[in-house]
């Protein structure tokens, strides 16, 4: 019963990690999906405003930005979510029939499996004999594929994500930008986006176990760039009678 009482527990604890490293993952995936979505969307706006003090071209090239990126997201997504998807299944389809066809073996693979990651033959043969006992299949794919078999990834979930965490992100620029008075537009906008990129950044790093800092001091760098970027090409288009 003991024995029987640790693969239990064992079994239970790996589940739960692989649901957190789950969560963690679509967590991070939201974070930059934010950090494009407040990238993108505010150097389109501050290239636009350092062109024209009008509002309506402003708004229109920022919703412009804001409704091709989170599609353009959805649409990346969902193809490399679909991918993913395609290849978890093709793994299952694999070994329900290698479990049919060859049990003796694929318990010496299971076998094999634990004994990599550091057990002694004989715990790992009865780790293994006990697991597949329990749900053969779920005991490899655990092994395979770190998830459940109703964990597959769903790419409409991932799509819907995507676009929905850029659209979040590009709200901010786009507020920051229409909402101040005439002159304060543009300040007001580098402000708000390198502090929300600080914030992303420093929340995607804590949420990966990296240096908080390091990774926001990368992102408000990169933001700053593209923001002065496309502030500059702004003011050489106008300069040149473009727009």
């Amino acid at each position: 019963m003991a024995n029987l009482t640790s693969v239990d527990v064992h079994a239970e604890a790996e589940a739960q990690g692989n649901d957190l490293n789950s969560r963690l993952n679509w967590l991070r995936a939201g974070v930059l999906g934010a950090n494009d979505g407040i990238v993108s969307v505010a150097a389109i706006v501050v290239g636009v405003a350092s062109v024209t003090t009008a509002q309506g071209p402003i708004l229109t090239a920022g919703m412009a930005g804001l409704v091709g990126g989170a599609v353009s997201m959805a649409l990346g997504e969902y193809v490399s979510v679909s991918s993913q998807s395609d290849s978890q299944r093709a793994v299952i389809t694999r070994k329900r029939r290698a479990l049919a066809e060859r049990p003796r073996d694929m318990l010496a693979e299971l076998a094999s499996a634990y004994r990599r990651q550091g057990l002694t033959e004989a715990t790992a043969r009865r780790v293994a004999e006990e697991l597949t006992a329990q749900n053969a299949l779920q005991a490899h794919l655990s092994v395979d594929l770190r998830a459940d078999e109703d964990e597959i990834v769903n790419p409409w979930h991932a799509a819907f994500a995507s676009a929905v965490s850029f659209t979040l992100g590009a709200i901010l620029p786009l507020l920051a930008i229409l909402l101040p008075p005439e002159a304060w537009r543009i300040p007001v906008t580098f402000l708000a986006v390198l502090l929300a990129l600080a914030i992303t950044g420093a929340v995607g790093a804590h949420l990966g176990g990296a240096s908080r800092g390091r990774a926001a001091l990368r992102v408000v760098i990169g933001g700053a760039v593209a923001l002065a970027f496309t502030f500059v090409v702004g003011q050489l288009l106008g300069a040149a009678g473009i727009g």
